[in-house]
């Protein structure tokens, strides 16, 4: 794996919206990856941006003035008791596979959601994908289980393996509710 000392990381704004479509669009296109049948317009990741940044983290990483791959979570369920877990993704440009810019990434990603107090991280992965299950394995995420032939995509039935990844230790009283990156100094 080779690294990338140009990379810098910085939270998503509104203008890589753009930038985001262009890394995103061949994982919807040309794979089974993502489970969206076509590719949202710049506006509606515009739209999805803010939202997410309203509490949660977005990262992109950019090298060279190019944003070449972001991350992101979001909440993973409505009810209140899962108010400590989100789901996590990550997305990386083809001309930056295997350059160390997921890891790095969701490095960023994470130590942002500990601050904030969140303890668990779920990643979805569309089976089989061995490149996405290494780099979430690699970050120490664990398999919690298969969804089988859960969605239809490209002429086949697709399987969805369910990856989880502890933030930090459960609290041994009741945990103080998250704060939303905004309330972070």
């Amino acid at each position: 794996m080779s690294s990338t000392p140009s990379l810098t990381f910085r939270l998503a704004t509104p203008a890589d919206a753009e930038a985001v479509q262009a890394i995103y669009a061949p994982y919807i296109e040309g794979s089974a990856t993502s489970f969206e049948l076509t590719v949202p317009t710049v506006a509606e990741l515009v739209q999805r941006i803010i939202q997410t940044l309203a509490f949660y983290p977005w990262f992109v990483a950019v090298d060279e003035g190019t944003v070449v791959g972001y991350a992101y979570a979001s909440q993973h369920r409505a009810r209140a008791a899962y108010i400590w877990a989100v789901d996590v993704s990550v997305y990386i440009a083809a001309s930056h596979h295997r350059r160390g810019v997921g890891r790095a990434l969701y490095e960023q990603l994470f130590a942002l959601l500990r601050r904030q107090g969140f303890y668990t991280a779920i990643a979805g992965i569309t089976l089989p994908n061995p490149g996405s299950v290494g780099l979430h394995e690699a970050l120490g995420f664990t398999p919690v289980g298969v969804y089988h032939n859960i969605g239809y995509k490209d002429g086949a039935w697709r399987d969805v393996g369910w990856w989880e990844l502890a933030l930090q230790p459960p609290s041994a009283t009741e945990p103080v509710a998250p704060v939303g990156i905004q309330e972070l100094s």
